[in-house]
């Protein structure tokens, strides 16, 4: 059997779902491959590209920014799930303005994608706001902040429902990431400095993540089975209309990525970091089968 390290770099459904389906589900057994699931969330660069990653945001960062050859070989989506939380008293972004607000740094993927919904907003993220820069994680801290008025909103991502932990508070949802910026954001991506894209555990590995693709999109029973596990502090009810909402509509069951989605998403992430964007959509995401 074929093993391969697959590394997660951010935590919650956003990254971890389809791999998490894979497995549960015996796809990648399916498929001849043994898959060690490995948590890269605070891993450096160099060690993250010795395997396969899930994470195509951080990706394409470091490919742009360090000029670590990555190729992306299958997306699960092109809808970023981070959203803007904030208390009561903030109705829309441009509110976020003279307010404290925890945030992930520039130079990571949410950090980064978050700043350029911002400024789309009309706000500078290093004058206008005063941000809190934390790293990932559940988030739980910044709930705390939020419920004790220490910050005043928070990007969140999918270690919980947001909608719903905001209508549990009484707080609102000023802005979801996937609505504002769309970017090929989590899949499967190698360096072939030492893990081709050929491999026949990478191979197996894509297919595997398709087929769960294609659960989500068409299995919702089972999906949501899976999910109540990443996010059990909410009710049936709620994990299911944040499935119907964010994640069914958006996860492409053939794992394929729009290319022109993919271009204008590099020129907006290279222009955010300030670098040139030395790389275009069809060297950095493979579309072949």
């Amino acid at each position: 059997m074929d093993t391969i390290d697959l590394t997660f770099v951010g935590r919650g459904l956003h990254e971890e779902l389809a791999a998490y389906i894979a497995d549960q589900q015996d796809y990648y057994a399916d498929e001849g491959v043994h898959v060690a699931l490995r948590d890269g969330c605070a891993w450096d660069n160099e060690r993250v590209r010795h395997g396969a990653t899930i994470g195509l945001g951080r990706a394409l960062l470091t490919r742009l920014a360090d000029g670590i050859p990555w190729v992306a070989l299958n997306v699960n989506t092109h809808r970023p799930l981070f959203w803007f939380l904030a208390r009561s008293g903030l109705t829309c972004l441009a509110d976020l303005a003279g307010r404290r607000l925890a945030i992930h740094a520039p130079h990571t993927a949410p950090g980064c994608f978050a700043r350029i919904v911002l400024r789309q907003a009309g706000l500078d993220p290093d004058r206008d706001i005063q941000t809190i820069v934390r790293p990932p994680g559940d988030y739980g801290m910044d709930l705390r902040r939020l419920r004790d008025g220490t910050i005043d909103a928070a990007l969140v991502g999918t270690t919980m429902a947001p909608e719903a932990v905001a209508a549990e508070n009484g707080w609102q949802v000023l802005a979801w990431i996937g609505d504002h910026f769309q970017i090929p954001t989590v899949g499967v991506a190698v360096d072939p400095t030492y893990v081709q894209p050929d491999d026949p555990a990478v191979q197996a590995v894509v297919r595997a993540h398709r087929r769960a693709l294609e659960t989500i999109r068409t299995e919702p029973d089972i999906t949501l089975r899976h999910i109540r596990t990443f996010i059990g502090r909410h009710t049936a009810d709620e994990v299911r209309a944040h499935y119907e909402t964010f994640i069914a509509p958006y996860f492409n069951p053939d794992g394929q990525v729009d290319l022109d989605v993919g271009a204008t998403a590099i020129t907006a992430v290279a222009a955010e970091l300030g670098i040139p964007a030395t790389v275009t959509a069809a060297e950095f995401y493979r579309t072949a089968p």
